[in-house]
């Protein structure tokens, strides 16, 4: 809730003129009414309407603004006239009435090209930067009024009072949380252009083969299309430009050109290898300054590199993007280099400010009677995809088909790790594989995606539901032999509460096995972290930071990833780090914690909330059929781990980037 003086968003009208400020009734939007923590906010313009939090705002100097801001951050492709210059029109039409030349002939002319733009604009943009300034006339026309019969310029027209902060995103672009310019990169695949498509991921996201792969794509359940029909392949889509510069082996399509070593005496040091650690020393080596990553594996990439199946993520592709990074001539990475809590005091005197990559690598109990590491067949999920990865990407260790080649494996979970232990243990040559999962098959679906939940199925796991073990069982030599398992069913609240999972009284089950491997969840090792530093931790054990800047309650010490949330996807890494990097940035040279205005911006739209799933979808041909990439069979895929999807060809591709709307948006506050 806002308090607003007037609003117009999503068509609620909020008008409290006449009225005192204890009487101003509250809008439902969540406004960016303050800019940050030393500036209030006087307006906000965007796609939906506007909002003015003062009495004293010069509108038609707002709609000015707003219609200059289309001129300078406009993504619109240039292929409809309407959206190429209608734009320019509306500012030409409202600087001439704000100079005090307009005539009321002028206005008309202001909504009869905002009418054309709305209803023939090709892009999102030009659809709806005409929604405010028509808003804006509507609602306070006597402001433009006065200025035309009285020829007179705007009271603050040539005053540099205000200041007018814009940001253009797209419900996509806003649901993920690397920020990538996701339209601006299905653009490049739609026009062949492949370099920009990736220097558009590439701006945000670093790791383009990583997630094209196993990104969760949460930016699919924010795709306008889907209104129409079905989402756009978002994450698909990302690969192309990936593979494209490396299967031709191209130079590397960085988004900008990377500046020299600084060599100023400034460096940054990174605990962890994994995609945040990579994230932030390619984004700070980007400008140049000098980054040391200290990695404890053998190998570069963290969880994704050591903990994604091969099939899921090949790492001769995921080495291209660790290659991009450590080919930076700011950025030294050094292996085999365990952070304990007393080099971890070392380091921060020897650099600048140090970033906590390090990832969530102990795996969580199932918490059931017996329960007990020791026994022989309990493994846990991370030690076991540790021993798979690095023996079949790396040829360390040696095959986890010794252990599992005809056993029965029962793994409990629910999530993507989970979805790796037993397609793993498929493919490691297990006869029965079962996973327990306390929920239903919609709740796993979204844990994960639809595509691994299918593949599994496919490949022979078997999925009992609603379950959970009471109890593990073991002869006389600790060897796991069975396990009592309980059904539970969900029973809905009556007071309309939330649903509780409640036991099915004699409907327990005995499950024989050879392993158990718990995948629940992960937790921190947080022996690296000087005891008498005494950070502040989550409730869930993990690093406190605030979120937006990632600086924990010790100056100088950043965190990102899964140290810093816990458990968490590759993209919630990346955008963390990415954030991160930026804030270390500046705080090396001049000490202070700032975000740019691109940041805020980002976090107040993010509030706001871009994506409409309401929306009603017009103008718009729907029917195009989502493309549907070659997967491998089955029996091809089922005992090797050849990589199952193969992506889209070049014209697939295409014509999947032809169904994204470029639905950009464009907000505006003026402080």
């Amino acid at each position: 809730m806002s308090k607003v003086y007037f609003s117009n968003w999503q068509g609620e009208i909020v008008d409290n003129r006449g009225k005192s400020v204890d009487d101003w009734a509250e809008a439902s939007a969540k406004f960016p009414i303050n800019y940050n923590k030393e500036l209030s906010t006087k307006a906000f313009v965007g796609w939906d309407g506007f909002a003015l939090f003062q009495e004293d705002v010069d509108v038609v100097k707002l709609a000015l603004n707003y219609a200059r801001q289309y001129q300078e951050y406009s993504e619109a492709c240039g292929k409809c006239t309407p959206g190429r210059w209608g734009g320019q029109i509306l500012y030409d039409m409202l600087d001439k009435i704000a100079r005090g030349e307009g005539q009321y002939s002028d206005l008309d002319h202001i909504k009869e090209v905002s009418s054309t733009m709305t209803t023939t604009s090709k892009c999102e943009i030009g659809k709806t930067v005409p929604v405010p300034i028509v808003g804006m006339i509507e609602s306070f026309e006597d402001q433009f009024i006065t200025l035309i019969e009285e020829q007179k310029k705007s009271p603050w027209y040539d005053l540099e009072d205000d200041k007018y902060i814009a940001n253009v995103t797209a419900p996509c672009t806003d649901m993920c949380p690397s920020h990538v310019d996701i339209p601006g990169y299905i653009e490049g695949v739609r026009e062949f252009d492949f370099e920009n498509s990736l220097k558009a991921t590439r701006s945000t996201m670093p790791l383009a083969h990583v997630c094209g792969r196993v990104c969760p794509h949460p930016c699919e359940d924010a795709c306008r299309r889907a209104n129409l029909d079905e989402a756009v392949s978002i994450m698909e889509l990302k690969r192309i430009g990936a593979d494209y510069e490396t299967d031709h082996e191209l130079e590397w399509f960085h988004p900008v050109k990377p500046k020299k070593p600084r060599n100023d005496g400034k460096k940054v040091a990174i605990i962890g290898a994994g995609p945040a650690g990579l994230t932030a020393a390619y984004y700070l080596g980007l400008e140049g300054i000098a980054v040391t990553i200290f990695e404890e594996l053998p190998v570069l990439g963290g969880e994704v590199a050591v903990g994604v199946p091969e099939y899921r993520m090949p790492i001769d592709k995921y080495n291209k993007d660790i290659q991009l990074v450590a080919d930076l001539p700011s950025v030294e990475i050094i292996t085999n280099h365990r952070v304990t809590a007393d080099r971890l005091k070392e380091i921060e005197e020897e650099f600048d400010a140090t970033l906590l990559g390090f990832g969530a690598r102990l795996s969580k109990a199932v918490r059931c009677k017996n329960e007990r590491p020791e026994i022989n067949g309990y493994w846990g999920a991370i030690s076991m995809l540790d021993k798979v990865n690095l023996w079949h990407k790396y040829r360390i260790g040696s095959p986890a088909s010794e252990d599992l080649k005809g056993k029965t494996v029962v793994c409990v979970g629910g999530g993507f790790t989970s979805m790796d232990v037993v397609r793993c243990s498929i493919r490691e040559g297990a006869k029965r594989v079962i996973m327990l999962y306390r929920r239903d098959e919609k709740t796993i679906i979204r844990n994960t995606t639809l595509e691994e939940y299918t593949e599994a199925v496919e490949e022979g796991v078997e999925f009992i539901f609603y379950s959970a073990i009471e109890e593990i069982f073991t002869d006389e030599n600790d060897n796991l032999t069975h396990m009592l398992v309980n059904q539970y069913e969900l029973v809905p609240d009556p007071n309309g509460g939330r649903a509780q999972l409640v036991k099915r009284e004699g409907e327990d089950m005995t499950i024989e096995c050879d392993y158990l491997i718990p995948a629940v969840s992960q937790a921190l090792d947080t022996q690296i972290l000087p005891e008498d530093w005494n950070l502040e931790m989550t409730s869930w054990n993990s690093i406190a930071t605030n979120g937006k800047d990632y600086m924990t309650s010790r100056e100088g010490i950043f965190a990102a990833g899964d140290c810093e949330y816990g458990p968490m996807t590759i993209v919630n890494a990346v955008g963390q780090a990415k954030r991160a990097a930026s804030v270390i940035s500046r705080y090396i040279y001049d000490g202070k914690i700032t975000l740019t205005d691109e940041e805020i911006m980002e976090d107040h739209m993010n509030r706001l909330k871009v994506y409409n799933k309401k929306e009603k979808i017009t103008n718009w041909m729907p029917g195009l059929p989502r493309e549907v990439s070659e997967k491998l069979e089955t029996e091809v895929r089922k005992d090797n781990n050849k990589e199952v999807n193969l992506g889209f060809t070049a014209q697939e591709a295409a014509a999947e980037a032809e169904r994204c709307m470029r639905c950009y948006y464009l907000g505006m506050v003026a402080v």
